[in-house]
C-alpha cells in the first residue's frame, strides 16, 4: 500500500467539507502501521469519494511482486449503497459485480431465467458458447481482472475462498458499523421446510437450545443431504427447479459443516445459540463470528478501511468483530452540516413498548396528523419500526381522514414503494419500515421525518437475551443510538440541505441519557438543542391542504387505489368509497 498517494487519488474535482483532512488523517494512520483504519465520518460527508481514495493507494500490478497482492475491494451490506456507486459518474473504475441471482441469461427461450438457473447451472458438462458475453460472467470477470472491484458484503463473503476473488491489497467496507451484525446474520442456519428440501425425511428432534446436540443433528442432516445431491449430480439435464434445490442441498451442507466444525474447535471463540420453534424449525445462531470474519473478511486483504458515521466506540468494535484495537486506528471526520439545519424535536406521546403501545399509537398518529399540518407542502418520512406499527399508524390516520397523503408498503413492493413516493411530486408522507440506513432523501425528497419507536433490539431473539443476560447492556443501548444516529441522517444530506427529525417514543429521551457517553459530539450538539415545538391542530383540511384535492396513487397493502381528498374525507365520516382493508405484511417481529 501508497498511502502517500490518497490526495491525487481522490477522485473528485474539489473538496467538500473535511474531506481534505480526512484524506490526511487516514494516510497518517496507514503511515503509522496500522493495519485497519476506521473512518467515523458523520452521513453526507461524501465517504464513497474517500473509499475510492483509500483504494487509490493500493498497491499496482506494476510494483508488486508475482506472489504479492494488488488492488482493492470495495464493499457494502447494503445494496442501496452499491447501487449509488454503480451510478456516480465520478466512479466509473469501480466495477461491479453482483449474485448470479441479479443477472438473467441471455439464450433464446431462457431470457427470463436467472443465470442461476440458466442452462449452465441445470446440465452436466454444459459448455455455453456465448458464455462470455453472459451479464452475469462478464461482470465477474471484469470485477475479478480490474484495480478495482465492488460488490455486496453478502456476495464478498460468499467468494471466500474463490480463485476468482483472491487476496487483494487494500479492501474498504463502508456502512461498516454493524459488520458485527451482518456476519452472525449471514452465518446463522434457519432448518425448516423452506430451506431445507429433505426435510420430511428427517427425524427432528427436541434440541432444546443444546448445541452439542444440535451438532449431532447437523451431522445427520448432512448425511441426508449429501445423498441427495448425489442423486440429483447423476442426472443428466436438471429442471429450473430441481436445480435450485441441488443449490440449497449444497448450500446446507457448507452451512452445518463449518457449525459442526467451528463447534467442535476447542479454540474457536464463536458461541452458538440454537432456537427451536413449535412446529420443529431450527434456528442456529453465531454469536461473534471471530473466526467466522477471519475467513470471510480479514484473510482478504492486508489492509483494511472501515467507513461509518457510527462506529460508537472503537473498542467494543474491535471485539464485536474480531481486531486487535492495538492494530486499529480512528479517524474522526468532523460535521460540517450546520446543527441550525438539522434540528430535533420532542413530540414523545408515551413509551411504544409491546405492553404500552397500543395507548401510545393512537397520540403518536394524531401527532402526525399535527405534523402533516405543520409542513403541508413538505414530504415527510415516518420510520415505523415494524410492519405491526405501520399498519396501526396507517389505520389511524385513514380515521383522522388523511389517508390520501399517506404512502406504506409490504415487503414485496419495499422499493417499488419507496420509487414512487421520492418520484412524487406531492407531499406524500411515507410510513417505512427499517429505512433508517443507507437511505439518500436530499433536498425536497423529504424535509421532515418521525421516529415513532426507540429501535432497541427485540429481546425475544436469543442472542441479545444471551447477551443481556452476561450484562452487555452498553452493548444493548449503544445498538438502539447507533439506528437513532443512522436515520436522523436520512434527511439532511449536504451542508446547505435542511430537514427537521421528530421523536415521538419517550423511550428514546431515556435512550440518549443511558447512552449519552456514545453520543458523537455533533449529534449532542443537536440533543443539546434538543425543544418541545408549539404544532397547529390535528386537522385533515390543514394536514391536507398541500395536496389541492388532486387525485393521488395511494399504496395500501402492495396494491394502489385511487381517490381524492375529498373521497377519503367520506370514507372517514362514514361514507362508502371503497377502502383496502388487507393489512401489510408482518414480516418485521417486533413483540
Amino acid at each position: 500500500m501508497q498511502p502517500e498517494r490518497i490526495v491525487e487519488e481522490f477522485p473528485a474535482p474539489s473538496y467538500r467539507g473535511a474531506q481534505r483532512q480526512a484524506l490526511r488523517d487516514v494516510r497518517a494512520a496507514f503511515e503509522a502501521g496500522n493495519d485497519v483504519v476506521l473512518v467515523r465520518a458523520p452521513t453526507g460527508t461524501g465517504k464513497s469519494l474517500i473509499a475510492r481514495a483509500i483504494m487509490g493507494c493500493a498497491r499496482q500490478p506494476k510494483e508488486a511482486e508475482p506472489t504479492q497482492a494488488v488492488g482493492a475491494y470495495y464493499t457494502t451490506p447494503q445494496v442501496s449503497q452499491l447501487d449509488d456507486v454503480a451510478e456516480d459518474d465520478l466512479l466509473p473504475d469501480l466495477k461491479i459485480v453482483r449474485g448470479k441471482g441479479n443477472y438473467d441469461c441471455i439464450l433464446d427461450g431462457e431470457r427470463d431465467t436467472p443465470v442461476d438457473r440458466a442452462p449452465c447451472a441445470r446440465k452436466r458438462g454444459y459448455d455455453c458458447a456465448v458464455k462470455h458475453r453472459c451479464s452475469y460472467f462478464s461482470a465477474r470477470a471484469v470485477a475479478s481482472s480490474r484495480e478495482y472491484a465492488a460488490t455486496t458484503l453478502a456476495y464478498f463473503m460468499n467468494t471466500a475462498g474463490s480463485e476468482v476473488f483472491g487476496k487483494r491489497d487494500v479492501c474498504v467496507i463502508d456502512e461498516a458499523h454493524g459488520l458485527g451484525e451482518w456476519a452472525e446474520m449471514y452465518a446463522a442456519i434457519d432448518l425448516g421446510p423452506a430451506t431445507v428440501p429433505v426435510w420430511e425425511d428427517l427425524r427432528i428432534p427436541d434440541l432444546d437450545g443444546d448445541a452439542e446436540r444440535t451438532a449431532r443433528f447437523a451431522e445427520q442432516v448432512v448425511d441426508v443431504c449429501e445423498s441427495a445431491k448425489d442423486e440429483l449430480l447423476l442426472v443428466d439435464e436438471l429442471t429450473p427447479d430441481e436445480a435450485g434445490r441441488r443449490d440449497r442441498l449444497q448450500e446446507r451442507i457448507a452451512e452445518l459443516s463449518w457449525f459442526v466444525e467451528d463447534y467442535r474447535d476447542p479454540d474457536s471463540a464463536t458461541t452458538w445459540v440454537v432456537d427451536q420453534g413449535d412446529d420443529g424449525r431450527i434456528t442456529i445462531k453465531p454469536m461473534d463470528p471471530e473466526r467466522y470474519l477471519n475467513h470471510t473478511i480479514w484473510k482478504r486483504a492486508n489492509r483494511f478501511a472501515l467507513l461509518s458515521a457510527t462506529i460508537l466506540d472503537k473498542e467494543s468494535f474491535c471485539r464485536s468483530v474480531g481486531l486487535d484495537p492495538s492494530s486499529v486506528a480512528l479517524v474522526d471526520v468532523p460535521h460540517t452540516f450546520p446543527v441550525e439545519n438539522r434540528p430535533l424535536y420532542d413530540v414523545t406521546q408515551g413509551r411504544m413498548t409491546y405492553e404500552k403501545r397500543d395507548e401510545t399509537i393512537p397520540r403518536v398518529a394524531e401527532t402526525l396528523v399535527s405534523l402533516m399540518a405543520e409542513h403541508p407542502e413538505e414530504k415527510g418520512l415516518v420510520h415505523a419500526h415494524s410492519y405491526a406499527i405501520q399498519e396501526q399508524l396507517a389505520d389511524r390516520l385513514r380515521s383522522f381522514g388523511v389517508g390520501d397523503r399517506v404512502r406504506v408498503h409490504d415487503r414485496n413492493t419495499r422499493d417499488a414503494s419507496l420509487e414512487a413516493w421520492k418520484q412524487s411530486d406531492d407531499p406524500e408522507v411515507f410510513l417505512s419500515v427499517k429505512m433508517e440506513e443507507a437511505l439518500d432523501l436530499s433536498g425536497d425528497l423529504a424535509r421532515w421525518q418521525v421516529l415513532t419507536k426507540a429501535p432497541f433490539p427485540n429481546t425475544n431473539d436469543s442472542r441479545v437475551s444471551r447477551r443481556l443476560a452476561d450484562g452487555q447492556w452498553a452493548w444493548y443501548y449503544r445498538t438502539a443510538l447507533r439506528t437513532v444516529i443512522q436515520a436522523a441522517g436520512r434527511v439532511v444530506r449536504s451542508p446547505d440541505d435542511y430537514g427537521v427529525t421528530y421523536f415521538a417514543d419517550t423511550s428514546l429521551l431515556d435512550l440518549f441519557e443511558r447512552a449519552r457517553a456514545d453520543v458523537p459530539d455533533w449529534f449532542e450538539d443537536a440533543l443539546d438543542r434538543l425543544d418541545r415545538p408549539d404544532l397547529p391542530a390535528p386537522t385533515a383540511e390543514d394536514a391536507l391542504a398541500g395536496m389541492g384535492g388532486r387525485v393521488q396513487q395511494v399504496e395500501a397493502g402492495g396494491e394502489r387505489t385511487r381517490k381524492t381528498a375529498t373521497q377519503n374525507q367520506t370514507t372517514a365520516n362514514g361514507g362508502d368509497a371503497e377502502r383496502d382493508s388487507r393489512s401489510p405484511l408482518s414480516d418485521v417481529w417486533d413483540p
